[in-house]
This record gives structure tokens, sequence and C-alpha cells, in this order.
């Protein structure tokens, strides 16, 4: 298995493009990250460095390679500490949280945890992979969103306008570097 902190190496072999993917772990992105395995060396990103150590696993024994980096998206200290000189040809923003209940209901830390993760962390993780996107003239920035991102729902105070976001970033994102290759 790769060494957390080393970028997956080929060896002999070809080299074939890399894909990052947070929230890695489990559900989506745990999904997500397998599916890629077969065509993409994988840095996997979630802040179980247990549970991402089984999907790392689960890849190298199916022939993959995956560097498993334990991190918390929402710490831009650790993004920037954990990210840094990582070359990623696709960028799978796929972390979130949903605690899904009446807004006077939600405490401080559940709001700044759900705005931490599915908002700020999408600016700390882009922002660390997408320069080297951009001088390569190439790249795929994916970002996982949810139909709370166009519709709202009682309960779903914090949580739906933390996926409008992920929507307008997105789109706003994409504007931005299309013309770049990106």
């Amino acid at each position: 298995m790769s060494a957390a902190g080393a970028a997956p190496s080929g060896g002999g072999a070809a080299a074939r493009p890399t894909a990052l993917v947070t929230g890695a772990s489990r559900g989506i992105g745990r999904a997500i990250a397998l599916r890629l395995a077969a065509t993409h060396d994988l840095i996997a990103v979630a802040r179980s460095g247990a549970e991402l150590q089984r999907v790392a696993d689960e890849v190298e024994r199916a022939g993959g390679r995956c560097e498993a980096v334990a991190c918390d998206v929402a710490d831009p200290a650790a993004v920037a500490g954990a990210l840094d000189g990582r070359a990623a040809d696709v960028l799978v923003n796929n972390a979130g949280v949903g605690v899904l209940k009446p807004m006077l209901e939600l405490t401080p830390a559940e709001w700044h945890r759900m705005v931490d993760v599915n908002v700020n962390a999408l600016y700390h993780v882009t922002r660390a992979v997408l320069p080297g996107m951009l001088a390569r003239g190439r790249g795929h920035v994916v970002v996982v969103g949810s139909i709370a991102g166009r519709s709202a729902f009682v309960g779903g105070a914090c949580y739906a306008a933390t996926k409008h976001f992920v929507m307008g970033f997105a789109e706003s994102l994409m504007l931005e570097v299309r013309d770049a290759g990106v």
C-alpha cells in the first residue's frame, strides 16, 4: 500500500490519471473511489483513518493504487498540509454532512459543522488542487450536491442552504475554468 503522504507511484506501469476523492471512507464517496479505482490511481481523503484504510486495502487487493489521507476537509490548515504538492487529474468534492431538523433545534455546533464541511471544504480542497490543473491545462472538478440544492424542505434550513451554495459554486467555478481546459 502507498504510504500516507506519498503520491501513488506506478513503478514500471504506464501512468494512470489520479483522482482525489473526499469523503471516500463510506457511502457515495466510497462507491465513487471504488469505481474510479479501475481506471485511476486514487488519493482517498476522509476523517476516519480506519475506514479509509479499509477502502485503500480493497482497492489494492483488486490491483489498484490508493493513498489513504486522513484529513478533516473543514480544517484549512489540515487540508493545506495534507494536499500540498499533490497533483490530481480529477477532483471529486464529495464530503458532506447533514443534520436534518428544524432550524431552532439545530445547535450552533451542528450549524457550523454543516457550513464548514458542505461549503468551506469546497473552497479549501479545490483551492489546493485547482492550481495544478490550471498549470497543466487539464482536469476535472466534480462537485457532489443534492436535490436539496434546487428545493427546500422542512428541517432543511441549513442543509438545503449549503446545497444551494454547492450548486452556485459548481456552476460559477465551471464558468471560471472551462476555457483553461478544466
